[in-house]
């Protein structure tokens, strides 16, 4: 098996580098064994800046916040020791560089030498390879020396003897150690990085990045939600004021704004979980946790999407409601997720904002009515999402998911708290077929009757799906993707416009607007 191979990946195909990977073969290897291979961890063995993560980790923990500018006039290697003795990352849930790792064993295996250096503090570089079990000997920042740049080069002469090792890394700083190395690597490192190492050294291979940042900043900007947001049409919708073309507008820019701040919520969200994600079988694919995104863009993008979000609110008149939804999301990222049952009814009101939010600007009040009935729709909603996060838990289980105040056992309650909200939802949708308010607004309310099956139909099927533990995620994502749900959603559009209109008038209308 060749190298290419074992990393599962093309190598760069430029200049030396084309010809060090054509010699880099099994056959090689056994030559190099006298030749220790010194690997970087920060963006090179793992796929993040474990500096930057540790500083996030302290910016959301206000207890070791203000400690922060007493541990950086100790110096930048103390300020890093500080850092991981108060907030340790777990090495075992780190995003690895699979590629560079198999690598690794493979060289480990024919007999090399290998040795972790990094800037990292000894603590953390430690944990690594006591999880790793990859490297003969670990250099790393001790508290008193910044393994770094021209210190990690003066410290692997001292070592080694200058043009005594073999080097793979990054970054712009590792080209001072790849002048005093024999031979090196290079890792994740941009174009011009590449360039530099080249000349500093031969470069035995290169693992080009994944050009994955814009796909991967689009997911986490999580478009797929912003179905949610059309909440916001829903009250000039029920109102029959379909021929209202400035409320539509008015709504389409809070259906905008409300897009910008989700996303920028929904990244500060994945900044607060990211160790909780990495335990997640699924959810440590997401962006920041997996590395494909790197924090210090999750850092940017949050501001920038909240004031962006809260500008076009302004100017469409719905800055109050979209500023309450970002600090009711704000609090429920940091502290309300973890409390058990508030969270749902926090996970609820959110919901509720977008309605409030459309039929304010657009100039068509949610109704009484349909306050009654969306509350106890949301909190469905709401139980779906969590009870479906509980179903890899055995119900008797004690064990609980990571930030969040449920255990296994809680399922069986949640699932009875979402069932019965959805039948509280469908009793107040029946009431109101019957009251005055639907006589008066509709020509054909009779009609409306239907509504109460299909809307009872609909949520019974997401509860069918949960128990079944389909519902992987958010239960109106599910149902976009769902055909059932989407036959539903178009049977109860097609009622509405029946009874608001009556068949004969609805056909006229048609045919008017077709010609």
């Amino acid at each position: 098996m060749n190298a290419a191979q074992l990393l599962g990946y093309p190598f760069k195909r430029s200049g030396r580098v084309a010809a060090a990977q054509a010699r880099l073969c099994p056959v090689a290897w056994p030559q190099a064994r006298d030749v220790p291979l010194c690997v970087d961890l920060d963006g090179t063995l793992i796929q993040i800046d474990t500096l930057h993560e540790l500083l996030l980790a302290t910016l959301l923990k206000p207890r070791c916040l203000w400690r922060l500018l007493g541990w950086l006039a100790q110096g930048r290697a103390a300020f890093k020791q500080r850092l991981s003795q108060a907030l340790p990352l777990d090495a075992s849930t780190l995003p690895y560089n699979d590629r560079l790792v198999r690598y690794l064993k493979a060289q480990r295996a024919s007999g090399r030498r290998l040795v972790l250096v990094t800037g990292a503090d000894q603590r953390l570089a430690d944990a690594v390879n006591a999880h790793l079990g990859l490297f003969d000997e670990v250099m790393a920042s001790d508290g008193l020396r910044n393994l770094r740049g021209a210190a990690k080069a003066q410290a692997l002469v001292e070592r080694f003897g200058a043009g005594g090792f073999s080097y793979v890394g990054n970054d712009r700083t590792d080209v001072a150690v790849w002048r005093e190395a024999a031979t090196g690597a290079v890792v994740n490192a941009a174009p011009s990085v590449a360039r530099a190492a080249e000349r500093a050294t031969r470069i035995d291979f290169a693992i080009e990045p994944q050009r994955y940042f814009w796909h991967a900043l689009v997911k986490a900007l999580r478009p797929y939600q912003w179905v949610k947001n059309l909440l916001v049409f829903v009250p000039i919708f029920v109102s029959g004021a379909l021929d209202d073309v400035t409320g539509w507008l008015m709504a389409l820019m809070m259906f905008g704004a409300f897009c910008l701040t989700a996303s920028g919520l929904y990244v500060l969200n994945d900044l607060t979980d990211l160790a909780a994600d990495r335990r997640h079988p699924t959810k440590r694919r997401r962006p920041f946790a997996s590395g494909a995104l790197p924090v210090a863009a999750g850092v940017v993008l949050v501001p920038g999407l909240v004031i962006a979000g809260a500008a076009i609110a302004a100017a469409g008149g719905g800055l109050a409601i979209v500023l309450g939804y970002a600090a009711l999301s704000l609090l429920y990222s940091l502290k309300l997720k973890e409390q058990p049952l508030v969270d749902i009814f926090a996970l609820a009101a959110l919901y509720s904002l977008r309605l409030f939010g459309g039929g304010d600007v657009s100039g068509h009040p949610v109704a009484p009515w349909l306050i009654g009935f969306s509350s106890f729709l949301f909190l469905s909603l709401a139980a779906v999402k969590r009870a479906s996060e509980l179903a890899t838990f055995r119900q008797g289980s004690n064990r609980r998911p990571a930030r969040r105040g449920y255990i296994g056992r809680d399922r069986r309650l949640l699932e009875t708290i979402g069932i019965v909200a959805s039948f509280a939802s469908a009793v107040v949708l029946a009431l109101y077929v019957q009251s005055s308010w639907a006589l008066q607004q509709f020509a054909r309310p009779e009609w409306l009757w239907l509504l109460v099956p299909l809307f009872l139909l609909w949520q019974c099927r997401l509860w069918l799906a949960t128990t079944r533990g389909y519902m992987a995620d958010d239960p109106i994502v599910y149902a976009a993707k769902d055909w059932v749900s989407r036959q539903v959603g178009c049977a109860i559009v097609v009622v509405f416009l029946l009874g608001l209109y009556s068949p004969e008038s609805l056909l006229a209308e048609l045919w008017t607007r077709a010609k």
